[in-house]
């Protein structure tokens, strides 16, 4: 059954990220875990199905309006998928309830999470700088982008969180004359397979929830529309540096659980 708390928490998660563009994993998946009490693999299993539906609409829009650089998808997916296979493969070895994996999973969780709170903390220097750095070689920039997707598929498939602002933050380094709108777009279609790999991976060892998926997906569609429709009327920057505030606590909290 629907459980409309969890309808009302992906609506309000929508609203946020509609007014933010904060990924909803780094909200959602601690959202579970703290205040639903959700086993951290059940939280992280549905909720990158959650994000694989949400994040291939956004794919379609990018798509469409050629905003996204699918040679950089395709490095990216070369090196995060792979990493998602392996890390469920060991998260399924030890069991995806076990002692073991649900450590695993808050610390990676808390990791991911303050790495994310830094780089909305440091994203408007980042926009400033970013084309004052020469660019890579070729080869090199490809080996790194393959390198990013690795640690993103790791990060992702044991936490949901990674794959938006910290994907966002290596790609605008990385690519320093690509546009920003560009960069967002091949990020979101980054986290498409990844995110569908890594879902799938976590529905097969058993750690998904249907029918919490459809009330957060039921909640959240209107909460991500009526937050991109106030957002410019809302101080977008201080609400980011609170957010920021919240999930550096979080993110310290699962670290010292």
């Amino acid at each position: 059954m629907i459980d409309p708390l969890y309808t009302l928490s992906g609506a309000a998660v929508g609203l946020i990220v509609g007014l933010t563009g904060v990924g909803g994993g780094s909200l959602m998946t601690p959202l579970l875990v703290l205040l639903f009490g959700v086993h951290p693999a059940t939280a992280v299993g549905t909720d990158l199905l959650y994000a694989a539906v949400t994040k291939g609409a956004g794919t379609f829009v990018h798509g469409a309006r050629n905003n996204v650089d699918w040679r950089v998808v395709r490095l990216l997916a070369a090196g995060s998928v792979p990493a998602s296979v392996a890390t469920l493969l060991a998260m399924s070895k030890s069991g995806a309830n076990s002692a073991d994996v649900t450590r695993l999973i808050g610390v990676a969780l808390g990791i991911a999470l303050l790495l994310t709170s830094l780089s909305m903390v440091f994203r408007p220097w980042l926009l400033k700088v970013r084309g004052e750095r020469p660019p890579m070689p070729q080869h090199r920039l490809d080996w790194t982008t393959f390198a990013v997707g690795a640690v993103l598929g790791l990060l992702v498939s044991a936490s949901s969180v990674g794959a938006g602002a910290l994907g966002v933050t290596a790609l605008l380094m990385l690519y320093p004359s690509t546009p920003v709108v560009r960069i967002v777009g091949t990020d979101i279609a980054h986290a498409v397979p990844l995110t569908f790999v890594a879902g799938a991976g976590h529905w097969l060892i058993g750690s998904v929830d249907i029918w919490m998926l459809a009330a957060l997906l039921i909640g959240s569609i209107p909460g991500i529309v009526a937050g991109s429709r106030l957002a410019p009327h809302v101080h977008e920057r201080i609400l980011r540096m609170l957010l920021a505030v919240v999930l550096m606590l979080v993110g310290l909290k699962l670290l010292m659980a």
